[in-house]
């Protein structure tokens, strides 16, 4: 589809109904929908095959003008008499007022869909892989799902989609599936206000797809990774200012495409789409991401770790803000001597429950106070650092003491979180958080061992290494 963007100013208001006059002053054209995925492809560095239906007008040979300008290939656009699927946006002082589509959604005649399955074909030996992005204007019929999916499949190529509609089993031996959580929903008419009401609703379109991996997008909450081994990862949100959402999921299906093509692994691929998108929402229409934009964020974000780290007047100030902005805040604590994978997987749960989430690290004090006195074996400020360096970690407070309950009554979080390893009796600050409304989680950990353990592990490892040399 082509993108039609209309700049002006607006001073008055109509004589002849109650409505702005938008004084016009400029117009540009960009790429939208599946084109605009393509776009955002090459601009990444790819060779994009691009296939699809245009009109016969003047919206369709614009597109696909633009599209030969970013050196796609468009052998595969088929014209039809049709109108080209044009979306009109009036801008005025830099505000979206209206928009005005036009378009059909009828399906592909025959012809065409034989054009389209045929240029597939002649592709599959020069491609990496095949991106489906769904806009449900009528080309990725059932049909022609099921041809290319059967067609990647044999010439060894995997298939990404970007979905839309009620009906997924179309896209059944995809590899990966990225729906928003309300097409999620839909498409598995269950409820998903929740992780386990998402986890159900992903069984079940595993059930109906058989696809490899799902991702869904979760707006200011972040992205969920699913695969079918069970495996589940947490992404959240890059926090940055929303201007516009146009065209987010374009540029995450995008980037998936791009890393996972490259041969890189499917939690890597998320991780960089959700810069990439973080990145898009700032940016106004849309717009593309490039590479070095997104190497510009990560180098930031590397930067920002011991930002991470404050003191308990500052977490009190953050907390104030992110209640002003609806942002549930999520507390847990540890001493954290020697981090292990059970930690991490702790933490991604927990970040789930909220939208913020503080970390309590114990001094070096009450570490050697409950441990023992070889103990910590890595510093307080170093431990602090360590998981301020986790996505999932918003802020962490290093506190002295045996508990942070003074934390707990100062913060006020609404979340507070410890390990399955816990009752709930046993759970310090239980009492205050219930009695103002917030409630305790218990996330069970993953079967791995503690960090003493490891530690002794580590101690015994090298004696019997000094006695086998001696």
């Amino acid at each position: 589809m082509l993108d039609e963007y209309l700049y002006g100013t607006i001073d008055r208001i109509s004589p002849e109904a109650p409505v702005q006059v938008v004084n016009w002053r400029e117009q540009r054209s960009a790429l939208g929908g599946a084109a605009n995925v393509g776009s955002n492809l090459a601009q990444l560095g790819c060779e994009v095959f691009l296939a699809g239906v245009v009109g016969r007008d003047h919206a369709g040979e614009e597109l696909l003008h633009l599209a030969k300008q970013l050196g796609m290939h468009t052998d595969g656009v088929v014209v039809e008499d049709r109108p080209t699927t044009l979306k009109t946006r009036v801008i005025g002082h830099g505000q979206q007022v209206l928009r005005i589509d036009r378009e059909t959604r009828s399906e592909l005649n025959e012809p065409s869909v034989g054009t389209l399955k045929d240029f597939v074909q002649k592709c599959l030996p020069f491609v990496d892989g095949v991106v489906l992005s769904d806009y449900a204007k009528g080309v990725l019929q059932a049909e022609i799902c099921k041809s290319v999916i059967q067609m990647a499949s044999a010439a060894g190529r995997a298939v990404v989609v970007d979905p839309k509609g009620d009906d997924f089993a179309k896209y059944r031996g995809a590899f990966l599936l990225t729906p928003n959580k309300a097409e999620l929903g839909r498409a598995t008419q269950l409820p998903v206000r929740n992780e386990d009401e998402i986890r159900a609703a992903i069984a079940c379109l595993f059930s109906q797809t058989e696809c490899e991996a799902i991702l869904v997008t979760r707006s200011e909450e972040g992205m969920s990774l699913y695969t079918r081994t069970g495996s589940e990862t947490h992404i959240q949100t890059e926090a940055r200012d929303v201007f516009d959402i146009t065209g987010a999921g374009d540029t995450v299906i995008s980037m998936i495409a791009r890393v996972f093509f490259a041969g890189q692994d499917l939690e890597t691929a998320a991780r960089l789409a959700n810069v990439a998108a973080g990145i898009k929402v700032g940016k106004f229409g849309a717009a593309a991401v490039s590479v070095e934009e997104i190497s510009a964020a990560i180098r930031q974000r590397e930067n920002q770790g011991t930002r991470k780290v404050v003191e308990l007047s500052q977490a009190k100030q953050l907390v104030s803000l992110a209640r002003s902005q609806g942002r549930k805040v999520v507390f847990t604590n540890g001493c954290f001597d020697l981090l292990h994978a059970g930690h991490v997987q702790l933490l991604q749960k927990a970040k789930a429950l909220g939208q913020v989430l503080i970390v309590a690290v114990n001094d070096d004090a009450s570490v050697r106070q409950t441990k023992g006195n070889g103990r910590p074996l890595i510093s307080a400020m170093d431990r602090a650092r360590i998981i301020a360096a986790l996505e999932a970690v918003d802020h962490v407070i290093i506190f002295s003491g045996l508990t942070p309950l003074h934390l707990i009554e100062e913060l006020r979080p609404d979340v507070l979180v410890k390990g399955g390893n816990y009752n709930l009796e046993e759970v310090i600050g239980r009492k205050e958080v219930e009695k103002y409304g917030g409630r305790v989680v218990l996330i069970p950990t993953i079967d791995t061992q503690s960090s003493s353990q490891i530690i002794k592990e580590i101690v015994t490892r090298y004696q019997l290494a000094n006695e086998s040399s001696g």
